[in-house]
C-alpha cells in the first residue's frame, strides 16, 4: 500500500505543476507586448547622486488621498485628489474646502486667462469649470476616438490648450495606477500630445510611451512632455522654424517621470514616482516575462521600491535642483509646485500634501 501511495502523490504533484505552468504561460492577460530595447541604466550618479534633501518633508492634512497635481493661485492652494475633487486651502492648510467635484479622477489642471479651470480628468476627458463652478466638457474624444486617459494640461497665453492622452490602449476607468502599469508593461507607445484651439482638438504628436506631464517653455515656442514609459523628457516645437519637430530633451532618467511644473527662475520641476525597474529592463526583450508578471498575485509584482525624488532642469537641459529621500516616506512623488517659501510635493497616493521649505527659508 505504501509503494502505491507514493506514485499517487507524485502524479498529483506533477499534475498541479503542469496546471500551474500552463496558467503562467497561457492564461489570458490584458496586455499584448512586443520586444523593445531598454535605455541603459546609468543609476543614481552625477546630477542624480543620492541625497537626503527630501527626507525632512512636512505635511498638510487634507482628509483625502493622492494630491497628484497642485496649483497655487490668488493665495489658494488647489489639489486634485482621488475622490474626484479638486480641494483648495490656504498656505497653512486652513480654510480647506472642496472647490469642485468632477465625478472622475482629475489629474493635471490649470487656470486660463478668464480664470476658468481647465482640467485633464483621466475618466471624463478635458473639462472646463467656470467661476460659478459649472462643469463643461471641452472634449472627450479626438478624431472620433474616445480619450482613454486624459492626463496633463497647460494653457498658453494665446488661449491654446495642450493636453496629453496617456494611452489609447488602457482606460483610466479601471483605475489610473493599474492602467499606467499595464501601459508601461505592454510598451505599445500609443500616447498622444493634443492641441485645442477654438474648441477644435487635433493630435500634434503620437507614438509616445505613456504621454504624461506637460510644461511650456518660457517663450511658448515648444512644449516639454514627460514620456514615462521611456524614462525621458521630450520637446515638441509648436511654433517657429522647428514647428512640428519632436526631439529627445532629457533621457536615461533614474526613474519614471510624471508631472512637469514651471517653477521660479526658469526652472521646470519633474516628479519621479518610482525608480526605474530592473525587472522591466530585463523583460524588455522578453514579452513572455511581462505576461507572466500579470498572472502572479499583485503582491508578487516586481514594483520598484518607494523612493522619493523630484528634480528641476532649465531650458538648456541642465539639472539645477535635485531632492531625494531614499526611504520613500512620502509615496509616489509626482511633481513639485514652487512658491517663494515652499516646494509643495505632489503625490499619487499620499494621505496629505507634503512640502519642504524653499532654499534659504527658515521654519514657519
Amino acid at each position: 500500500p505504501q509503494t502505491e501511495e507514493k506514485p499517487s502523490r507524485y502524479r498529483y504533484a506533477a499534475l498541479i505543476g503542469v496546471l500551474l505552468l500552463a496558467y503562467l504561460l497561457f492564461f489570458p492577460v490584458k496586455i499584448d507586448p512586443g520586444p523593445y530595447v531598454a535605455q541603459a541604466d546609468v543609476g543614481y550618479t552625477g546630477a542624480f547622486a543620492p541625497n537626503q534633501k527630501l527626507a525632512d518633508i512636512k505635511m498638510l492634512p487634507i482628509s483625502a488621498h493622492g494630491p497628484e497635481h497642485v496649483v497655487v493661485d490668488s493665495g489658494w492652494i488647489y489639489a486634485a485628489v482621488d475622490s474626484g475633487a479638486i480641494l483648495r486651502m490656504r498656505a497653512d492648510g486652513s480654510s480647506l474646502e472642496e472647490f469642485v467635484q468632477t465625478g472622475g479622477r482629475p489629474l493635471g489642471f490649470a487656470f486660463d486667462a478668464k480664470k476658468n479651470l481647465i482640467i485633464a480628468d483621466a475618466v471624463k476627458g478635458l473639462l472646463l469649470v467656470t467661476a460659478k463652478k459649472e462643469i463643461h466638457v471641452i472634449t472627450d474624444q479626438v478624431d472620433g476616438k474616445p480619450l482613454q486617459f486624459t492626463d496633463a494640461v497647460v494653457v498658453s497665453k494665446s488661449g491654446k490648450i495642450y493636453f496629453t492622452d496617456a494611452s489609447m490602449r488602457f482606460s483610466a476607468r479601471g483605475g489610473t495606477f493599474e492602467a499606467s502599469i499595464l501601459d508601461t508593461l505592454e510598451h505599445s507607445c500609443t500616447g498622444r500630445l493634443i492641441e485645442v484651439e477654438a474648441g477644435r482638438a487635433k493630435v500634434l504628436s503620437s507614438g509616445i510611451c505613456f504621454a504624461n506631464g506637460l510644461a511650456l517653455d518660457s517663450k511658448e515656442e515648444s512644449v516639454f512632455v514627460a514620456e514615462t514609459g521611456e524614462m525621458r523628457i521630450l520637446r515638441y516645437w509648436i511654433s517657429g522654424a522647428r514647428k512640428g519637430v519632436k526631439e529627445v530633451f532629457l533621457d536615461k532618467l533614474p526613474g519614471y517621470p510624471d508631472n512637469l511644473m514651471r517653477g521660479t527662475s526658469g526652472k521646470i520641476w519633474v516628479g519621479l514616482p518610482r525608480p526605474r525597474s530592473k525587472f522591466a529592463d530585463l523583460a524588455a526583450a522578453h514579452p513572455i516575462l511581462r505576461k507572466i508578471t500579470l498572472r502572479l498575485p499583485r503582491f508578487l509584482w516586481p514594483v520598484p521600491k518607494p523612493y522619493g525624488h523630484v528634480f528641476a532642469f532649465d531650458e538648456s537641459g541642465r539639472i539645477v535642483a535635485d531632492l531625494q529621500d531614499p526611504a520613500g516616506q512620502y509615496p509616489d512623488t509626482t511633481g513639485v509646485t514652487e512658491t517663494a517659501d515652499r516646494l509643495y510635493i505632489q503625490s499619487l497616493h499620499a494621505e496629505g500634501l507634503g512640502y519642504v521649505l524653499a532654499a534659504g527659508r527658515t521654519a514657519q
